[in-house]
Order: C-alpha cells, then sequence, then structure tokens
C-alpha cells in the first residue's frame, strides 16, 4: 500500500471511528495475525484462533442462514450477491465457495484487504470483487445486478441515517425477483443505557490520544459499536409502506420466539426461528 492511499484510508474513515483502530491495524497484519490478536473484533475470540478456524465459523453461518432464507445446496451456483459489511471476510469465504459472483462491501479499506487474503487461503477467489464504501452508505454496485442481497451484525453500527440508505441500496442492487436478507438490532431494556454510551464513546474517539489507549478496551470498543436501533416499523416505513406487495413480495420478519415483535404494515408475515438472537430481527423480503 503506497503512503497516498494509507493517508487517503484514513481520511476517508470518519463514519466508522470505533473500527478505526482495527483498520489501521489489519494494514501491517496479515489476516491470520489480526484474527489471533484483534479477534474480538470480528469474533469475539482471541489467542487460540486461526484463520481457518474463523473462517470454519463463518461457513457453518452460512450454510444455516442460506437454508433459513431458501435456498439449498445448489440453487446458488449461478447466482451473484452483495455481502453489505464483510469486515475481513469471516461468512465471505463461504460465500464465495456457494455463489458464482461475492461482492464484498465495507467501510475500510484495510479491511477488504485481509478479506481478499481470507478468501485467497479459505475461498474461491475468482468469485470475489471488493467494494469499498467509502461514504459509509452508499455501494458502487450496478443496479438490479445481484441476485441477493444480504447483511448480518452490520447496520446496527452504522448511523441510523447511514444504515436505512444502505437498505435503500440493497433493495437497488437487487434484481426482479431477487432476495434481500438483512439483519438489525431492535430496542431492550439496556439499550435505554448502551445506546447514550455509545455515543459518549464515539465522540471520545474522535480525540487521537484518546483513541489510541480506548482501541485496546474491548468494552470500550463494544460500546462504541452501538450506533442504532431500529424497528421492523422503522425500515419498512423508511422503504414506503405502498411498495409492500408492489416492489416487495413475500415480506417476512425472521425474530426470535423469545421476543414479541411489532409490524404495523399490512401483508408481512413474522416468522419465529429459535436460533435469532433475541435482540436480532431480519427483513427478508423479494424483489417483485
Amino acid at each position: 500500500m503506497t503512503l497516498l492511499h494509507r493517508i487517503g484510508t484514513r481520511l476517508r474513515r470518519p463514519q466508522g471511528v470505533p473500527w478505526r483502530s482495527a483498520g489501521l491495524r489489519t494494514e501491517s497484519l496479515s489476516a491470520d495475525e489480526s484474527v489471533r490478536s484483534t479477534g474480538w473484533v470480528f469474533d469475539n475470540k482471541t489467542g487460540e484462533v486461526s484463520l481457518e478456524s474463523f473462517t470454519a465459523g463463518g461457513d457453518n453461518e452460512v450454510r444455516r442462514y442460506l437454508k433459513l432464507f431458501g435456498f439449498t445446496d445448489d440453487s446458488t451456483r449461478t447466482l451473484s450477491m452483495v455481502e453489505i459489511g464483510s469486515g475481513i471476510g469471516r461468512m465471505t469465504a463461504g460465500f464465495s465457495k456457494r455463489f458464482a459472483m461475492v461482492y464484498a462491501a465495507d467501510v475500510d479499506a484495510a479491511f477488504l484487504e485481509r478479506c481478499r487474503e481470507t478468501v485467497f487461503h479459505h475461498g474461491t477467489p475468482p468469485a470475489l470483487r471488493t467494494v469499498h464504501v467509502a461514504d459509509g452508505r452508499s455501494l458502487d454496485v450496478a443496479t438490479g445486478s445481484v441476485d441477493f442481497a444480504f447483511s448480518y451484525i452490520t447496520l446496527q453500527h452504522c448511523g441510523t441515517d447511514d444504515a436505512l440508505s444502505l437498505v435503500s441500496e440493497a433493495l437497488r442492487v437487487t434484481k426482479t425477483g431477487g432476495q434481500v436478507a438483512l439483519n438489525f438490532r431492535t430496542w431492550t431494556m439496556l439499550d435505554t443505557a448502551l445506546v447514550p454510551l455509545g455515543g459518549l464513546v464515539r465522540v471520545l474517539w474522535r480525540v487521537p490520544k484518546a483513541a489510541k489507549h480506548m482501541a485496546r478496551i474491548r468494552a470500550l470498543t463494544r460500546l462504541g459499536w452501538q450506533a442504532n436501533r431500529l424497528s421492523p416499523d422503522d425500515v419498512l416505513a423508511s422503504i414506503g409502506l405502498d411498495l409492500i406487495g408492489t416492489r416487495l413480495r413475500d415480506v417476512t420478519i425472521v425474530h426470535s420466539p423469545r421476543r414479541r415483535v411489532r409490524v404495523s404494515a399490512e401483508g408481512v408475515r413474522r416468522l419465529a426461528v429459535r436460533r435469532v438472537h433475541p435482540s436480532h430481527w431480519w427483513l427478508v423480503a423479494r424483489l417483485a
């Protein structure tokens, strides 16, 4: 990486403040070293973890979620997809083995470098394309060009406006008849404290000397990720309720059976799935 590119990468990271130190660190580390030293950023583990075990866990999740969303083992072989929030490729490697084309999109260019490395070692490299979400809210992917748009544990880390913009972008880039599966986090009682504290941490993170030390403290970094909480009504309203049944069909809110989910819009199915975290939910829909 050239000096100019390094400087440019730093300047383009303001919208991803809680990720900044991890991103800068991955510029000088291999994917395997990144997992071992900052694994909790990506997979909650450090120490006895390797890139191989890291991607094996992601591969299991890929298999499970594709089955949940109605894909069979062979039905994705000729399809294309975009993964919004690929990180360093924990699930991307698995997707690359199952889809003909995978666009891995992330806010941090250094993460995408490591993502390419991860897929090289544990995926199918010819299937991979990377997309730098430099502004934190738009995808440099052609309109109506992918069969499947996917995002998992990413949109909750964005500012509300950026998250909703990425929802709109996911719909834009998906083909007619294609499918979206987008993961969100909704409110719990604990969030009345977590979300304001997260905002405070992100403010402090903009102080260079403070950020350098804060990035080494797992609890503070995790607080900094708490950027938004969105309900199904919030997201569906941003899409446009008039589009349900016209532009969008088979709209399903997938949630935990341990959590009641309110959906005001008509024509939206609710599906309780045991392995969904109680504070998470998914928007699954097809483009009409």
